[in-house]
């Protein structure tokens, strides 16, 4: 019983912070330890993923069935499903040629608690920094500045980094508004965590016995509801305040996370 509490727990908090830029792995994995809480291989943090994934994918349906009842006849609409899936494709082969080393060596409290403060103080100068907004609708960037976002995410393949975050700051310094930066990072969570999801299950699907798959299913569940909170008010407030709240609560939880390190190991 104690464990179904822990994956609970897990779950919101994955849900709450999955498309925020305060990296929702980093936060599993600091959580995780000190609770106690082992998951199998540590597929429990990139699985429980898939409540997130379908929570986002309930909001942006209607808009996901335009585009794609649009394809046919609509260049714009190819040019941008385009756009999603060529920012998606270095993440998806540097993170299957690197996925061992990821997750024996990166997933590591103490990498993540020093990415998190290095993230938010990145976040902090980004966010105030007086950018020129050419591109304030996330559905139109020019195809370079979709593959250079792509490579730019490839850096929360360290956990405690963000892969909303970087997605951000990325689109930021490229020229997006706050908003349409916010909103490409939904769109390219959507193939990016449903392919972590997948090559991770693939992976670890043996060894996986019921109760981590009871543990999964319940921390799932959990992300999905949190997650739907998250999703229907976050762009309305970067929109208004921007990210520094984010980028400090980053830098406090990575700062408490060292405290904890070398208070309690």
């Amino acid at each position: 019983m104690e464990n179904w509490i822990e994956a609970a727990i897990l779950g919101v908090v994955e849900g709450l912070t999955e498309f925020l830029p305060v990296s929702s792995t980093g936060h599993l994995l600091l959580l995780g330890h000190f609770l106690g809480f082992e998951s199998n291989g540590k597929s429990f943090e990139v699985l429980v993923q898939l409540g997130a994934i379908l929570a986002i994918t309930l909001v942006y349906f209607r808009r996901l069935l335009d585009i794609a009842l649009r394809i046919p006849t609509d260049p714009a609409a190819r040019r941008f499903v385009l756009g999603v899936l060529v920012a998606f494709l270095p993440a998806a082969l540097i993170g299957a040629v690197l996925h061992g080393f990821i997750k024996g060596v990166l997933f590591n409290p103490f990498i993540v608690c020093c990415a998190l403060i290095a993230g938010g103080l990145i976040l902090l100068v980004v966010d105030d920094l007086e950018l020129e907004e050419k591109y304030p609708d996330a559905t139109t960037f020019p195809l370079p500045m979709y593959f250079k976002i792509g490579l730019i995410q490839c850096l929360a393949m360290i956990p405690g980094v963000s892969r909303s975050g970087s997605t951000i700051v990325g689109a930021m310094l490229l020229g997006s508004s706050k908003r349409a930066a916010a909103e490409f990072s939904f769109f390219l969570a959507m193939p990016t965590m449903a392919g972590a999801f997948a090559y991770d299950l693939l992976k670890s699907y043996k060894t996986l016995t019921f109760d981590d798959m009871t543990l999964i299913v319940i921390g799932f569940v959990c992300a999905f509801f949190a997650a739907l909170i998250v999703v229907r008010s976050f762009l309305d407030f970067v929109s208004k305040r921007g990210f520094a709240v984010f980028a400090w609560w980053r830098i406090v939880v990575g700062l408490f996370g060292l405290a904890g390190l070398w208070i309690v190991g």
